[in-house]
């Protein structure tokens, strides 16, 4: 992160998560303070996406993006983000929504999906959701379940409106 680029949350978030709880086992070792060689795990900055784009999401206080750098490339190789909903059925509760799951091809192989994912899930758990929810096809069910994710009873339906 640039010294005069802005945070979309607090980059203190990433170091208090209880890594002791996370369930993946990583080979090499790897964890969001040390994600491997030449990379770095950060929240996105406003140098990484549209100016308006960021400030909204920020503003919301809603929105956690994380991304992992390539240092030595100067670009982003991954990233996802989790979206906190408060639930009016649950007293505004904090249900955690993971999205925009991506690794890049020359992120591939180096446990950045894993990596991306503990520190996702532990980090709902740091900001209190009382669930973590996320979309994925079919073929990816079995990556998910070896984070204790699993297939919820209830079927996700689409609609998309035409522009």
């Amino acid at each position: 992160m640039k010294p005069n680029e802005t945070p979309m949350f607090d980059p203190s978030l990433l170091k208090e998560v209880d890594w002791s709880q996370n369930t993946a086992t990583f080979s090499p070792a790897i964890s969001p303070m040390n994600p491997g060689e030449g990379l770095v795990l950060r929240p996105l900055c406003t140098g990484d996406l549209n100016k308006d784009s960021f400030e909204h999401k920020k503003k919301t206080g809603d929105y956690y993006v994380i991304v992992v750098e390539d240092v030595t490339l100067g670009q982003i190789v991954a990233t996802a983000t989790l979206i906190i909903e408060h639930k009016f059925i649950h007293s505004c509760a904090k249900r955690g929504r993971i999205e925009e799951f991506v690794i890049s091809d020359e992120g591939r192989g180096k446990q950045l999906g894993e990596l991306l994912l503990s520190t996702l899930t532990l980090l709902s758990k740091k900001l209190n959701c009382y669930k973590i929810t996320l979309e994925c096809l079919p073929q990816n069910v079995g990556f998910y379940k070896k984070f204790g994710y699993t297939v919820s009873e209830e079927k996700y339906l689409c609609l998309r409106n035409q522009k």
